[in-house]
């Protein structure tokens, strides 16, 4: 138990995206290994390689040969945040989903995303960086899911304050 709250290490590995353009795509900049397995449902180990070409992404993986668009991919922290036009690109291509009900929203896969990513989160500083990322791309999200991810953030903070009380105490 006590195991799990000690702080989170994080995973190095080598990227498997590629960009093949000169000139990148303004979205290219939230393209993630994560976002893909999350996506198509694979492992890491199962992507070969995410291309990154000038106006589209192509993903080739263990029974996964796609071409997606940069608007499918969910922003991220550590790069420059959303953009008015970034958020114009992701509503346009919602609108062009075929659920009905969800076609001015996220997939709901980006909702599992982030709160993979307030797992992941090694402080507390990073889990609030993703928590503000969160908060300026509601609109993304339906009601439930929304005050679903906020739930997840403040159970992962509590975790994070616990695990540094823990070491303060042993260290």
């Amino acid at each position: 138990m006590v195991s799990s709250l000690l702080t989170k290490m994080p995973v190095i590995r080598r990227s498997k995206i590629v960009h093949k353009s000169a000139t990148p795509h303004q979205l290219a900049r939230f393209v993630t290994e994560e976002a893909v397995c999350l996506m198509f449902r694979i492992d890491f180990e199962n992507i070969y390689t995410v291309e990154c070409w000038r106006h589209i992404v192509y993903i080739h993986g263990k029974g996964v040969s796609k071409f997606v668009s940069y608007a499918d991919f969910p922003p991220i922290v550590g790069v420059t945040p959303p953009t008015a036009l970034d958020c114009i690109k992701w509503r346009k291509r919602w609108r062009k989903t075929h659920d009905h009900a969800h076609r001015k929203q996220a997939p709901y896969w980006w909702a599992e995303f982030f709160t993979n990513e307030f797992c992941q989160a090694s402080s507390e500083s990073v889990l609030s960086s993703w928590g503000q990322l969160v908060e300026l791309i509601k609109f993304a999200f339906a009601e439930d899911t929304l005050e679903e991810l906020r739930r997840s953030y403040h159970q992962e903070k509590s975790v994070l304050s616990v695990s540094v009380v823990i070491q303060q105490v042993c260290y």
